[in-house]
């Protein structure tokens, strides 16, 4: 059987969809920030404000807790729901077929309700100095071979695994990715403009961050062809959700697999789907840890009826773990072989939920993402780097950030329990013999660069994955606090800059993963997609 090809989207296409959108009387109280931004304890404020919260869908953690006919879960004698477990302790199979049930009982005790007509959603977010709007809506998925789509940074194959059972399981993009284009204020900026500032909203809610977050509903055709022929021949930049669009994309590419067998007449299963409700549990650290563009190529086969007797299904987790590597030095979504018949009718799935950002007319806010290394303590980590870098030492976090931010490039702050130390001014040759001469020269003097290929395999003799080195966005104090927790040391960075981020994607390649967290990123909650209802 060949591989299916995969539709290609004619520019950057921006589809209407017919929202999913919370019917309570405050909204804010339902939605959430991004779910890598939530912590446990997080989840128990949001859902302390709403027993519908919206983090119940993207975060399951309870598998005791079963949706009334209002979807809320058992409550404890004090009132809000009882304590959730931690969610690395609750089997996929129950964390998402949770997900799944609780969507499926919103949406029939009308919890959610879906717009009658499909839209693209003009969305605002405002706040002191804070002024930002795009569009909501399907975006075409396309290889980012093609140019069209651009990531910036590098992915790991553990949340794309999660994610896609998520998503599998739901049939549902529960969260929008974050795009930035170069429109120059034309026509679909002047259009959003223009409907942010003269037509009522549909939802208005303000948060507790101090943003006040509107949504409109663009439905008339001629306005939604206007904005798709001023989108279709620009560039976007993926700003936010890099693991989500690389699941978005493993999703398609599966069930085109799927498709295409069933007309091949070979399907017996589809191994690499995950089939709502079977979810097997695989470890995390058995994933291969790449940091690849994972748009998979070339499937597993499935095989047919006259083959020898079937192996037993293989867990849809380390399923998609093995496609990922077998993936990882053949990224182009270019067929083995062509298929007898080209795809036929675009599905839900090749589409995923996303809001796109004029960045000339809304310039976005890069923030730093800090590392922490537990286990590694303070007086370690400084130790260690005293052979490669001068170090300075600081009482505290707040002498120490600011000697970081007087600092030249590049500079790293360490932090922990017994104060903080200041790198800078790297040994020059020991810093040139761990800098890879694939990279770009720009590439190479990004401070997340210098992290991931100097300080921490070559300094401290770890990697960079998801297990040794834990990832703090943006609040310092936070950082620290998880660093003594933790015995470790926190690894403070400056932020990146935005023009060295988008020459590196306009090169063709990936900053390491981490590396930017752009803002303000768009609020959970507001408006979802379901596959049924696209």
């Amino acid at each position: 059987m060949g591989t299916p090809e995969l539709p290609v989207p004619d520019g950057l296409v921006l589809r209407p969809f017919r929202g999913v959108r919370f019917d309570v009387e405050d909204p804010a109280k339902v939605t959430s920030p991004p779910y890598d931004l939530i912590s446990d304890a997080d989840v128990e404020a949001l859902l302390a404000s709403h027993p519908n919260n919206v983090v119940r869908l993207i975060l399951p953690c309870n598998p005791e807790a079963t949706p009334s006919a209002e979807g809320s879960p058992p409550r404890g004698p004090a009132g809000p729901p009882s304590r959730l477990h931690h969610r690395t302790e609750v089997p996929l199979e129950a964390r998402y077929a949770e997900a799944r049930d609780t969507l499926r009982a919103w949406l029939d005790a009308g919890v959610l309700v879906a717009d009658d007509t499909p839209a693209l959603y003009v969305y605002e977010q405002s706040g002191p100095h804070i002024l930002q709007r795009g569009l909501i809506g399907d975006v075409g998925l396309i290889d980012p071979a093609e140019r069209v789509i651009l990531p910036h940074e590098d992915v790991m194959p553990g949340p794309i695994a999660d994610r896609l059972a998520l998503m599998s399981t739901t049939e549902a993009n529960l969260e929008p990715i974050f795009l930035l284009y170069n429109g120059d204020h034309g026509r679909a900026t002047r259009l959003v403009d223009e409907v942010a500032t003269k037509r009522p909203p549909l939802v208005t809610a303000g948060t507790e961050d101090g943003l006040t977050h509107r949504l409109w509903a663009i439905t008339d055709q001629d306005e939604i062809a206007a904005i798709n022929a001023d989108l279709r021949n620009r560039q976007a930049l993926i700003a936010d959700g890099h693991h989500r669009y690389a699941t978005y994309r493993v999703l398609q590419r599966q069930e085109h697999a799927a498709r295409q067998a069933l007309r091949d007449g070979t399907h017996q299963a589809t191994p690499n789907a995950v089939p709502q409700g079977t979810l097997p549990h695989t470890p995390q650290d058995a994933l291969p840890q790449s940091s690849r563009d994972i748009s998979l190529s070339a499937p597993p086969s499935i095989p047919t009826a006259t083959d020898h007797p079937a192996s037993p299904t293989p867990s849809p987790v380390t399923s998609i773990r093995h496609e990922l590597t077998d993936h990882l030095a053949h990224p182009s979504d270019a067929p083995a072989s062509a298929p007898a018949e080209p795809w036929r009718a675009l599905g839900p799935w090749d589409f995923g939920l996303a809001l796109i950002v004029d960045s000339t007319a809304y310039p976005p806010d890069l923030k730093a993402i800090h590392r922490v290394i537990p286990g590694l303590p303070l007086t370690e980590a400084a130790a260690r780097a005293r052979g490669a870098w001068q170090v300075h030492d600081h009482d505290d976090l707040r002498q120490g950030l600011e000697a970081l931010e007087n600092a030249p490039e590049p500079a790293f702050l360490l932090a922990g329990e017994s104060g903080t130390h200041l790198l800078t001014d790297p040994d020059p040759v020991q810093l040139n013999l761990a800098m890879h001469d694939q990279h770009s020269e720009r590439w190479n003097s990004l401070n997340t660069s210098i992290l991931t290929e100097f300080i921490l395999p070559k300094v401290w003799g770890m990697e960079d994955d998801d297990q040794a080195v834990r990832i703090v966005h943006h609040d310092t104090e936070a950082a620290l606090r998880l660093a003594i927790q933790t015995g470790g040391t926190a690894v403070i960075l400056k932020p990146l800059m935005v023009h060295d981020v988008l020459a590196v994607a306009a090169g063709g390649e990936r900053v390491p993963r981490k590396s930017t967290s752009f803002g303000p990123k768009p609020r959970t909650g507001l408006v979802l997609r379901t596959f049924a209802i696209d």
